[in-house]
């Protein structure tokens, strides 16, 4: 995420040479590219997350968020 960011609430994934962006609420990829294990990697690592990404998104107050184990 980054500040002053515009909707709808997304982050910025990067891997190796690939970039996306991805939608919080429905884990879509709003643009960009990602290998098919990794999407689903990102994907499962936002459901567990999905609160806290959008309570980021709404107070503009970002962290650290726990990696996927």
């Amino acid at each position: 995420m980054y500040y002053q960011e515009h909707n709808p609430p997304h982050i910025h994934v990067r891997y190796n040479e690939h970039v996306a962006v991805m939608d919080i609420h429905s884990f879509n990829m709003l643009a960009g590219n990602l290998p098919a294990r990794v999407k689903g990697l990102v994907v499962e690592w936002m459901q567990l997350h999905q609160q806290e990404l959008m309570a980021m998104w709404q107070s503009k107050r970002f962290h650290k968020v726990q990696p996927l184990v």
